[in-house]
């Protein structure tokens, strides 16, 4: 293992470059500890040239957003020939396309909200759907550009068509559900623990109640029935082997229980990158399942392969 070089890719260039750049820390951080050599590459445009004079025997992708997670590194790494962690081509360019994981999970008998992708353009005069709904750009990770229209609103945001919008043209219209925020990771085949998110500030689960020290709560195991606790298990496990995902994932849920325990499970997205930083969910789930942080950077590196 001392002899295994491991380029920790990390940064890049998307709104979740700071995400990034902590998990890729953290992870380099861990490798070492754990015996491994490690280079850390802050990734930019000529990312395929360095890794090309690095030779590393894995790439640890890090990397977070737009070209960290949709496939396109991915693609890089399998015409280079170096084998990575985390999911594929493939498996990555769907979860990180919101309509399309939806239409992927609902096929695989995954409960979804009613959704519509639009262009943003398209939705400046009339409400798209009955409020309360939530607009969210179609290929953007860490709650960024994400919009609660409610109720009482009495047309669109205005900020989806304003010329300060940088998450792309197309959005993802979805009903609003109601509830709690339950999250759930994968490993290899194996579902980990049920987590519930709590916000801790009014606002949902945003940018800063994910990444801010104290921003949200989290419960684990989630105080939910064990008949709940092992759909959600059930339906994470499935969201991951329906896109093809490999490594770790983690889906997140809306369970709405106001008017009965079994309440309502709404499958929200996928993220095959989960973050990686000190506050995130992931390394939480493994330790509550006795693995440690560097147990578990060390199975992510071992899983590492071409063709996932």
């Amino acid at each position: 293992m001392r002899d295994k070089h491991v380029a920790v890719l990390m940064g890049g260039f998307s709104s979740e470059r700071p995400v990034s750049l902590s998990s890729g820390k953290a992870c380099a951080d861990a490798l070492e500890g754990e015996g491994y050599r490690v280079t850390r590459v802050d990734v930019g445009r000529d990312v395929a040239s360095v890794l090309s004079e690095l030779k590393p025997d894995v790439a640890f992708n890090a990397l977070h957003g737009p070209f960290g997670e949709d496939g396109t590194i991915q693609g890089i790494l399998e015409y280079l020939e170096i084998p990575y962690t985390h999911s594929g081509v493939l498996a990555s360019a769907l979860a990180m396309d919101k309509g399309q994981a939806k239409h992927v999970a609902s096929a695989a008998g995954i409960p979804v909200a009613e959704a519509r992708v639009l262009s943003r353009f398209d939705i400046a005069g009339e409400h798209p759907m009955k409020p309360p709904y939530v607009v969210k750009p179609v290929r953007e990770g860490s709650s960024f550009g994400v919009v609660i229209v409610q109720e009482t609103q009495s047309h669109p945001p205005q900020v989806i068509t304003s010329s300060d919008w940088r998450y792309g043209d197309r959005v993802l219209v979805e009903r609003y559900v109601h509830g709690r925020e339950l999250t759930c990771g994968v490993m290899g085949d194996v579902a980990l623990d049920v987590t519930e998110v709590i916000p801790t500030g009014p606002d949902f689960y945003d940018y800063d109640a994910k990444y801010a020290a104290g921003g949200s709560k989290h419960v684990i195991p989630a105080q939910i029935s064990p008949n709940i606790y092992q759909k959600i298990q059930t339906m994470a496990l499935k969201a991951h082997q329906a896109m093809g995902c490999r490594g770790v994932s983690r889906s997140d849920f809306r369970y709405d229980d106001r008017f009965s325990e079994d309440g309502e499970i709404i499958w929200l997205e996928i993220n095959t990158q989960p973050g990686m930083t000190p506050t995130s969910l992931v390394p939480e789930m493994a330790a509550h399942a006795g693995r440690s942080f560097g147990d578990l950077v060390h199975w992510m590196v071992e899983d590492a392969s071409c063709l996932r």
